[in-house]
């Protein structure tokens, strides 16, 4: 369904005095990977690393500095605004704030239905009888039509917004930390709802997420990205029982286990010193000046994503 190729996202930053130097962030560096048909590719690391603006320069909400987008076939990273319309429909995204992606002053009708005036897809009654399907086929009631979203709750205005990507029956979805601002007992709603739609309807997932418990239960697939990078990527169960990138293993180490046994027997992975700027990564490895296992090698070239065994891929000169 999407196949990512080398994908990169540069911002321009001014600097200096009236802003007369500029200087590039490079926010997404080098970026690979592909999603099936039907299938979820989760996407975790730290705040920062780059997850949220991969998800938004593959849907073309920002238009990438380098790479290959392919979606369904067709490459789409260098089509006009003409000429991406057609995939608007095909593209849709979940953002992570439920509450900002919707317009006060608009009521949920009219959120649900603006898709369908955009791109003209149905009318009148039809137009109608269909976002009526949509909130119930989220779990909202036809009377929350003319409720407005200060109204209702952060669980229920996610809804709210995944109805409204559902309106134009979109195959791509890119959801943007679609459960962070929720409780934890929404959280599983959401996930459920999603892992639902899409057996029902046959959805493809990018999921970004800090949540490493979450990205487990719904990904088929995960890629572990930092500093801009994607520094390893494995099928779900591969990639959790035989981590190998020493930034894979810190991560996932700091996340929290329910049982207080195996939490105690849990051994902890803690990095030295902060996250580089993306405004000045380090030269070869972009995890070098914290990887306790760091070499010389380390610092000459960066290392490619390679594959390291069926379905597993590490970016690291030290990995066999």
């Amino acid at each position: 369904m999407i196949q990512v190729t080398d994908l990169r996202k540069y911002f321009d930053i001014r600097k200096g005095l009236f802003g007369r130097r500029s200087v590039q962030l490079k926010a997404v560096d080098g970026v690979s990977f592909a999603i099936p048909k039907g299938t979820t590719f989760g996407l975790v690391g730290e705040s920062g690393c780059g997850k949220s603006t991969t998800g938004r320069t593959l849907i073309r909400l920002y238009q990438p500095t380098g790479g290959r987008i392919v979606c369904d076939g067709t490459d789409i990273t260098h089509l006009d605004r003409a000429g991406m319309f057609p995939y608007r429909k095909k593209m849709q995204i979940i953002f992570q704030d439920p509450y900002s992606s919707l317009d006060p002053r608009m009521t949920v009708a009219e959120i649900i239905g603006e898709p369908f005036d955009v791109h003209r897809t149905c009318a009148g009654r039809d137009r109608q009888d269909r976002i009526s399907e949509l909130v119930e086929r989220v779990g909202l009631k036809r009377e929350h039509l003319g409720r407005y979203p200060h109204e209702f709750s952060g669980g229920q205005r996610q809804r709210i917004g995944i109805a409204r990507a559902l309106a134009v029956e979109p195959s791509f979805i890119v959801c943007d930390e679609p459960i962070s601002a929720l409780d934890v007992s929404i959280q599983a709603q959401i996930i459920n709802m999603l892992e639902d739609l899409q057996q029902q309807l046959g959805l493809t997932y990018l999921f970004v997420s800090h949540d490493l418990s979450m990205v487990r239960h719904i990904s088929h697939q995960v890629g572990v990205m930092y500093l801009g990078c994607l520094v390893e990527c494995a099928e779900t169960d591969e990639l959790f029982a035989h981590m190998q990138h020493p930034y894979t293993q810190s991560l996932f180490s700091a996340s929290p286990v329910a049982d207080p046994d195996q939490a105690a027997r849990q051994r902890r992975i803690l990095l030295q010193g902060d996250v580089p700027s993306p405004l000045s990564p380090p030269s070869g490895c972009p995890f070098r000046t914290r990887c306790p296992l760091a070499a010389p090698i380390c610092a000459e070239a960066r290392p490619a994503l390679r594959q390291i065994g069926p379905g597993h891929q590490v970016a690291c000169h030290l990995v066999d």
